[in-house]
């Protein structure tokens, strides 16, 4: 059985407890509370998220494997090189961060995505991280193109580890040059994985893999110790990386 948090002083219960491969919700691990800030950020110190359906209790999540992206691991296309090489020369593209946030989520949250039948990041989810977005652990990074939002994604910055939640896109690759951003972004600041929870065909293009839980919990821990990133502006110096997995 699940563990139900009944109140914000009931603690999540061990990740091994999370349902296993084969029952009928891999990875659950508990349901109820609220989407405090703090109860987010003790569940993101844990490798759980939260994620459910409008009429839902809050679902919180540890599944086994987890799909990471290690930033050393990017790949690109030849179509996105020359996307973002194009990109990376105009002077009427840019990469922002934390301009248009309550834009970006609420665009992720109104974008379909195949195979889903409405949205799970409900209202309740979207007003619990922009809440938490103005306590500094929630970040957009946003790709505008002639003055215009075209793309981005979010997700939470804890320590020196991103955690993905979401992205939209409202042109071609706009979501990828995002991702692209964050990936260089993290590499500039000793952010070395980024969690992607769950493994879709789209993220396993571009480098994600997944991990035993076992193996993704040590590799989180030792991130969630060292200082967090103070400096979220993001310079033409980040796009560095990306030149150098381009070359190599």
């Amino acid at each position: 059985m699940i563990t139900w948090l009944r109140s914000e002083h009931d603690a999540l219960p061990d990740t091994a407890r999370a349902l296993a491969r084969g029952s009928e919700a891999p990875g659950l691990l508990a349901a109820g509370g609220e989407l405090s800030p703090a109860r987010l950020t003790e569940a993101y110190s844990k490798g759980v998220f939260p994620w459910y359906s409008d009429g839902q209790p809050v679902l919180w999540w540890s599944p086994d494997p987890r799909m990471v992206l290690l930033v050393d691991e990017f790949k690109l296309s030849r179509s996105l090189r020359k996307t973002l090489a194009r990109f990376v020369q105009s002077a009427d593209c840019e990469v922002r961060i934390d301009s248009a946030f309550e834009r970006v989520i609420t665009a992720c949250a109104a974008t379909p995505r195949d195979g889903q039948d409405g949205t799970w990041i409900v209202p309740e989810m979207v007003d619990a991280y922009i809440e938490w977005h103005e306590l500094g652990a929630v970040h957009s990074f946003e790709t505008w193109i002639d003055g215009e939002l075209a793309g981005g994604l979010y997700g939470v910055s804890l320590g020196r580890m991103f955690f993905g939640e979401s992205m939209f896109s409202h042109r071609t690759d706009a979501s990828k040059i995002a991702l692209a951003a964050l990936v260089c972004f993290c590499h500039a600041n000793q952010v070395p994985m980024i969690d992607c929870q769950q493994r879709t065909a789209h993220l396993a293009s571009l480098g994600g893999r997944e991990l035993p839980r076992s193996e993704f919990e040590q590799r989180l821990t030792p991130r969630l110790r060292e200082a967090a990133i103070d400096d979220w502006t993001y310079h033409h110096r980040h796009w560095g990386h990306l030149i150098r997995l381009e070359n190599g």
